[in-house]
């Protein structure tokens, strides 16, 4: 079957990875350090978007504002010294990233997270060394739920937004894929239920009911698009 899909665009936290939770944890420490109370619900629920859109929602700060700037340092220190250690892929998630390629697929990692998180992450999930590319914040001017990253990767997958699908487990990246024109595949495994992910051409489980149904699902063909872009 022809899907008319050349490139798959990963998030990686939340549908890759399980770290939303931990995520959150990092934010509101941050916040609680600078004695500033955050909804510990709405955080949670903010998770997927970029800090810099996160932040004035939980908390009216800007994150370019000098105690915003040093809540967000604050929170990726938190990050990765308490929470990344003990992170964990999702089951399925390497072998996803695998049948993606090894149909000829181009994959291309299109994270909010910044590089120093990214890195690592792609680690955990087993993805570093599959994927063609990656994009991080540092690629883009807007986060999601903008489309810039999603912009990003396309550029580096060398496809148009016709020819790829984005993956991810949250309403901003729907928003963002459907904003730059691309389908999106949601997984329901970063926390979110179907209601919250409407506009997604398919949902699934996680990576690993998504490499149960590939052949059935819309990563079953290949479209060869050679250098269209």
């Amino acid at each position: 079957m022809d899907t008319g899909v050349a490139a798959v665009l990963f998030d990686v936290d939340g549908t890759l990875v399980d770290s939303n939770d931990a995520h959150a944890t990092a934010w509101i420490k941050a916040f609680n350090e600078f004695g500033i109370a955050v909804d510990p619900v709405l955080v949670r629920r903010c998770i997927g978007m970029g800090g810099d859109k996160l932040m004035p929602r939980v908390s009216g700060l800007q994150e370019e504002s000098t105690v915003g700037a040093q809540i967000a340092r604050r929170r990726g220190e938190i990050f990765r010294t308490q929470l990344l250690p003990g992170l964990k892929p999702f089951p399925g998630a390497e072998q996803l990233v695998e049948a993606t390629v090894a149909r000829g697929f181009r994959a291309v990692a299109a994270s909010s997270a910044s590089k120093k998180d990214l890195l690592p992450l792609l680690e955990i999930a087993g993805a570093k060394s599959l994927l063609d590319d990656w994009t991080s914040s540092d690629d883009a001017d807007e986060s999601k739920p903008s489309p810039d990253i999603v912009d990003a990767a396309l550029a580096r997958a060398k496809v148009p937004a016709s020819a790829a699908v984005l993956i991810g487990d949250t309403p901003y990246d729907i928003a963002a894929g459907r904003s730059a024109g691309v389908r999106v595949i949601a997984f329901r495994c970063g926390g979110w239920l179907d209601p919250d992910l409407v506009g997604a051409i398919e949902i699934y489980a996680g990576p690993w009911e998504l490499v149960q149904k590939l052949d059935r699902s819309l990563l079953s063909g290949l479209r060869d698009v050679g250098s269209e872009h």
